[in-house]
């Protein structure tokens, strides 16, 4: 009778372990995550919005990339090809039970992921090289079906949910439009002569601004190696409004590319990337000041830092944790 009882109390504790950890708190202050291969392999990364206390929550000999928030912070969702390709996996806010979104594994890449502002849905690129099954998908957390919302890159969910911002393409160059979630259609946000290529959408907390980078210049006719790195090293940082107005350049076009921008959950700040001394490194910009920052100072010849997604708990909504909708267990993954 004793060691029953003792199996059942240590059953327990151990129990109990695990829902805490699934049930892992949301940073208290606001944190960034961002992408590093400082060692050489990419892994994900934590930092504050200063760039101080940087700790890696991954260690992985395979790729962890893309790192993005659940809207209430106890969940992080990114990339990672441990599976063979690129694939969708989840884990705590500390970097702990790392399991895969979907149990299948995936046959073609799964990147781009984006959280619905109530935390039941995901949307994601599957990245097919203009195949069949290229385009955003949409699919509820917990469950192992997708559904196709459009031939398009890029989603990005917009904070009341009602519409996902991405990047659609034609002969021209690229364009961020919105499509309304419930009725599919469609907004141009800027007229094509206003920009001529826009990428990586990325929202304020409130809705009212996006951040995304752009370039600004014909691409070059004549397909030459020279003059097409010239052309993409003007890709730089833009923010707007909403409704397309208040159109403001907030990095120089001097230097190399800037892009993979993140607006802060205030709106104030926008993260960037850029290479500098042969290295990439994570800035950012004060929307209103065009003070810039250096976040990230370690790394090496084409291993750098870049990437970035804010989370605030002054912004975070409220949404109940369900851990029970995580799929695969770390076990699982492991034995990959």
């Amino acid at each position: 009778m004793k060691r029953v009882l003792v199996f059942y109390i240590i059953s327990m504790m151990l129990s109990c372990v695990n829902v805490s950890s699934l049930l892992a708190k949301a940073p208290v202050t606001s944190k960034i995550l961002f992408t590093s291969a400082r060692d050489g392999n990419h892994e994900i990364y934590i930092m504050n919005p200063d760039g101080s206390e940087q700790v890696n929550l991954t260690q992985h000999p395979e790729t962890d990339q893309h790192a993005v928030w659940s809207p209430t912070g106890e969940k992080i969702l990114f990339l990672s090809d441990r599976g063979g390709v690129r694939d969708l996996y989840l884990m705590s806010s500390d970097g702990a039970n790392v399991r895969r979104v979907f149990e299948k594994k995936a046959k073609i890449d799964r990147v781009g992921p984006t959280w619905s502002p109530d935390g039941k849905q995901i949307a994601y690129e599957v990245l097919d090289w203009n195949g069949p099954d290229s385009g955003i998908r949409i699919a509820t957390v917990g469950e192992q079906d997708s559904k196709f919302f459009e031939k398009s890159a890029a989603p990005a969910w917009s904070p009341d949910g009602a519409e996902i911002a991405c990047v659609a393409a034609d002969p021209a160059g690229t364009w961020i439009i919105f499509i309304d979630v419930q009725t599919q259609k469609q907004e141009r946000l800027l007229p094509k002569k206003a920009l001529l290529w826009q990428h990586q959408p990325s929202w304020s907390a409130t809705g009212d601004k996006l951040a995304f980078s752009g370039n600004k210049h014909p691409r070059p006719a004549i397909l030459n190696r020279e003059l097409h790195n010239a052309w993409a090293a003007k890709r730089t940082i833009f923010i707007v409004n909403r409704d397309g107005t208040g159109l403001q350049q907030l990095v120089k076009e001097a230097g190399t590319a800037a892009q993979w921008p993140a607006l802060s959950p205030n709106g104030d700040q926008v993260l960037y990337t850029q290479t500098i001394n042969g290295q990439e490194h994570i800035f950012k910009v004060d929307v209103n000041s065009g003070i810039q920052t250096q976040l990230t100072h370690i790394g090496f010849l084409r291993f750098g830092n870049f990437g970035g997604d804010w989370f605030d708990p002054a912004y975070a909504l409220p949404v109940s944790p369900q851990p029970h909708l995580l799929t695969t267990t770390w076990g699982d993954v492991k034995k990959e």
